[in-house]
């Protein structure tokens, strides 16, 4: 009898990607994993490596769309639904936020949404007895859903209420608001260029951002893409390459870069002329940190240490960079998880964490040296308030204020202090997703 009549059934297109998205926003979710964790590394989903490049991209771009619009999700699902959505089985959780993410905001038909949607939690046991309810609520959703949606958009459900109420605090409500919204685009993609951001603006169909920049809106793997494989660029947002410039001519000075990986920054460095040594705990994240480097041809040297307990060399250094660990609000727009992983419990342990980087620092600094010191948070403990604490502590320590100049005249993203301090409806633009800057704090300190 021909083999061929006992294969097993070819699986419906779209569906293993849908399932694997489910996995992963339940990672998120209930588990309180990264996406980073679950995307790339030893701790990747295992189904990744089966999934076409296709396939792939909408698993990641339905993540992110439900992570982005988690709140508006809840509020649209829970007036569909007369008993709230079933917490006795996630997959029909995931099924249903799955579904309707589709429904209201991607380009994929109703019909297809609704159906594959079901599948899901058919092939789960204990979802299975849901699959009619899941059916029924999403085919209101198709039909109801957008004026849902409509009812609340001025409301900012996308943000958990402890994040949103800190900003409105600290930046007042509007301002706020503007940066909920701002978070609800998908983001484009920035490049740090070696050099000639014209030609290469041109030739990844994006624009060159009044900092020098490259920003685009190409999808699909950054690796194929014309100049990744010679070391041409490097991905970067817009916000996170302006640090490294503050430090003015670097070429043929000592700069550590502490806590360094991926090595954007460092990157900047090395390519600006600096002898750069960068330090990173993590010996995996250092590993990714000289593959990237390799691939750019620049040198730095690199060393796996916890940069608190480092000693360093006894001669010191010229500058020094921290891009400090931090709660990494300001990346939501790119890290859509960042909002439902965080707590506002986690503030004061990282202070505390990056005080105690700032005076290793310090001692680690020549007299006449140079400290920029960074973050990718929008939390004042993070930035404002750090720096402050540090110059109370440390006399020999003087604010050399961040001119306009250096910052493409961009005057709305330097504060009153001279600090540099981005937000994420800063560089608006007509296309949305071509607009906005990841969340970053910058000073720059000069030892007496």
């Amino acid at each position: 009898m021909p083999s061929q009549r006992f294969a097993p059934p070819t699986e419906v297109p779209g569906l293993a990607a849908r399932r694997i998205a489910a996995d992963i926003v339940d990672g998120v979710l209930h588990k309180h994993r990264t996406l980073d964790d679950q995307l790339d590394g030893a701790g990747a989903h295992p189904g990744l490596k089966t999934l076409a490049d296709r396939d792939r991209a909408l698993m990641r771009r339905l993540v992110a769309t439900i992570l982005r619009k988690l709140g508006t999700l809840g509020h649209v699902l829970s007036r569909l639904l007369d008993k709230g959505i079933p917490s006795d089985a996630p997959r029909a959780q995931s099924a249903l936020l799955i579904g309707a993410a589709q429904i209201l905001w991607m380009d994929v038909p109703d019909h297809a949404a609704v159906d594959l949607s079901v599948r899901l939690v058919q092939s789960d046991r204990r979802a299975a007895r849901y699959a009619g309810l899941v059916n029924a609520v999403l085919r209101r959703c198709a039909r109801e859903g957008k004026a849902l949606v409509d009812e609340v958009a001025t409301q900012s459900l996308d943000l958990p209420p402890w994040l949103l109420a800190r900003w409105i605090a600290h930046y007042g409500e509007a301002t706020a608001r503007e940066m909920a919204t701002a978070l609800g685009h998908e983001p484009s993609l920035d490049l740090t260029v070696k050099s000639d951001a014209a030609q290469w603006a041109t030739r990844l169909h994006g624009e060159v951002l009044p900092t020098g920049s490259v920003r685009t809106l190409l999808h699909g793997s950054v690796t194929m893409l014309p100049g990744f494989g010679d070391g041409q660029w490097w991905v970067q947002d817009a916000a996170a390459a302006l640090p490294a410039r503050l430090f003015g001519d670097i070429a043929g000075k000592s700069i550590a870069d502490l806590c360094a990986a991926p090595g954007g920054k460092t990157a900047q460095l090395a390519l600006a002329g600096a002898k750069v040594t960068a330090i990173d705990r993590s010996p995996a994240r250092v590993a990714r940190l000289r593959e990237n480097l390799a691939r750019l041809s620049l040198q730095a040297e690199t060393v796996v240490a916890d940069a608190v307990e480092w000693a360093g060399p006894v001669e010191g250094f010229d500058g020094i960079l921290i891009d400090a660990p931090c709660t990494s609000t300001g990346t939501i727009r790119r890290h859509p998880d960042v909002a439902w992983l965080r707590q506002e419990s986690d503030i004061a342990a990282l202070a505390a964490l990056q005080q105690r980087l700032l005076r290793k620092s310090v001692s680690l600094l020549k007299p006449g040296g140079t400290l920029v010191y960074c973050t990718c948070s929008l939390e004042p403990e993070e930035g404002e308030q750090a720096i402050a604490t540090l110059l109370a502590a440390e006399p020999g320590l003087r604010r050399a204020p961040i001119a306009a100049s250096e910052v493409a005249g961009l005057t709305e993203i330097i504060t009153a202090d001279g600090d540099l301090r981005t937000l994420p409806c800063h560089l608006p633009h007509a296309d949305p997703r071509l607009g906005g800057l990841d969340g970053f704090y910058a000073a720059r300190l000069v030892k007496s």
